[in-house]
């Protein structure tokens, strides 16, 4: 396996008030890791700088007006944007780049350069909108890759997102199409973003590619690595994508000070696993992951190095024990996905 890590200083640049768990710390903590892990020493990683997102390619999806607004307020100094946003006066540089690392990263896998890439950007993206930015997100990083995969090379695209949050914004975007499925992870919706239930299954040409699995609060590794493996991987089989993109959120950790499900490091990387031995059998490995959340500054770094390890055909010792859902969770958890199950079972083989 030859893989690509995607990764520029630039992304630091994106600065976010005092206290924010989205901040510039997370990526120097994962890339101190990866150092200290060795990997991108080896022969089979590269370590690649990458470009920015041009205007026409940032105007895929997002309105173009909101695309100058967000330059213009950062050329002004920064300030609030959205919900739980912010811009300083790196950030539209930052995004540009998280954006086009995003699609570079795509190309590299369909040009046969990689076999997978792992694009450690900020600030994420699943949160932002056509018009606007939401939840630390401000470009849509892999809604415009996924697009790009569309667009310009005609492919089917299967997104799964396994973020703590729904990703509100990547559903919107393709809501009415099914040229791109969207499966989502995530903890109960309700709290935030107020969008992911069961039910949001597209519109449209849409209908039955949009796959929603939204888990009880504190749900662990137990139960969420049966939902992967029970309803999203077969699904994401049956639609044979070309390509797989992940949001690749780390805030499902126990630890976590957002995020609010209780998965272990161990659970975790079972979890990406599970989705690149998918991505082998679904579509020869073609495979790219895309930083969004994750939040607790003593696992991620270690976290990112295990998922590339797992990329690399590895092995990266994680210093934590699996965690199991309490039974009061459980049950709840079980009722989701067999709501999940009947739902989804009008579209799929589940």
């Amino acid at each position: 396996m030859k893989i690509a890590v995607l990764y520029t200083e630039e992304f630091l640049h994106h600065e976010t008030p005092a206290g924010w768990p989205e901040c510039p710390e997370r990526l120097e903590v994962i890339m101190r890791e990866l150092e200290k892990s060795g990997f991108l020493k080896t022969a089979s990683c590269d370590l690649i700088e990458p470009r920015q997102a041009m205007l026409d390619e940032l105007t895929m999806l997002h309105d173009r007006g909101y695309v100058k607004w967000i330059k213009e307020v950062c050329e002004s100094g920064g300030g609030a944007v959205g919900l739980e946003a912010w811009a300083s006066p790196g950030t539209f540089e930052a995004a540009a780049y998280a954006a086009g690392a995003s699609i570079m990263a795509t190309d590299l896998v369909i040009e046969g350069r990689y076999d997978a890439c792992l694009a450690l950007v900020r600030p994420p993206g699943h949160h932002a909108g056509r018009q606007h930015a939401k939840g630390y997100c401000i470009f849509n990083n892999v809604a415009l890759a996924a697009q790009h995969l569309v667009e310009q090379h005609g492919l089917r695209v299967a997104i799964l997102d396994v973020d703590a949050h729904h990703g509100d914004g990547t559903q919107d975007f393709f809501y009415g199409t099914d040229e791109v499925l969207y499966v989502s992870l995530h903890q109960d919706p309700r709290l935030f973003p107020g969008r992911g239930f069961e039910d949001e299954v597209g519109s449209g040409p849409g209908e039955g590619y949009n796959v929603n699995i939204p888990l009880p609060f504190f749900t662990a590794d137990d139960i969420y690595l049966r939902a992967l493996e029970s309803v999203a991987v077969p699904i994401v089989e049956q639609y044979g994508p070309d390509v797989i993109l992940v949001s690749l959120g780390l805030d499902h950790h126990y630890a976590d000070p957002v995020g609010r499900l209780a998965l272990s490091m161990l659970g975790h990387i079972r979890a990406f696993y599970t989705i690149v031995e998918l991505a082998r059998r679904a579509c020869g490995g073609r495979l790219v992951a895309v930083l969004e959340g994750g939040y607790s500054l003593t696992r991620i770094g270690k976290m990112s190095a295990a998922d590339l390890a797992v990329l690399l055909g590895r092995r990266y010792g994680l210093p934590d024990e699996p965690t199991e859902t309490p039974p009061r969770t459980r049950a709840k958890a079980e009722a989701v996905l067999r709501k999940v199950r009947r739902i989804q079972s009008k579209y799929w083989g589940l």
